[in-house]
């Protein structure tokens, strides 16, 4: 069974998001878990919300369509995170001008699927 998940309009640059994602790529789905939950960074917060997603529709999907469904032999195979929609500001700058300040956001895709599928 597969389970997809998309959280978009993540208020954090993808740059930065890129670095906690890069360390669950392919990882078991409890492995997964204990990393975020462990990491400093604030993505790490945004990113579980998302792979909590993914298994829960892994689950449901196998539910509806009545096949077992085991946590521990999920992985996470897909986990992007692509640039959003960059919030433009303007900060007074010296000499009347005004310099402008990007507000970066993200997209987050998980993908979890069960490994040795029959």
């Amino acid at each position: 069974m597969e389970g997809r998940a998309i959280q978009r309009t993540v208020r954090q640059s993808p740059r930065k998001m890129r670095l906690v994602i890069d360390l669950i790529r392919g990882r078991d789905v409890n492995e997964a878990y204990a990393i975020l939950k462990f990491s400093k960074k604030h993505a790490a917060r945004q990113i579980a919300k998302t792979l909590k997603s993914a298994v829960a529709n892994a689950e449901q999907k196998a539910l509806q369509a009545n096949e077992p469904f085991d946590l521990d032999r999920l992985r996470v195979t897909t986990a992007i995170v692509n640039a959003g929609q960059t919030l433009r500001r303007f900060q007074a700058a010296a000499q009347g001008r005004g310099t402008p300040i990007r507000k970066r956001t993200s997209h987050v895709e998980i993908t979890v699927a069960m490994t040795g599928e029959e």
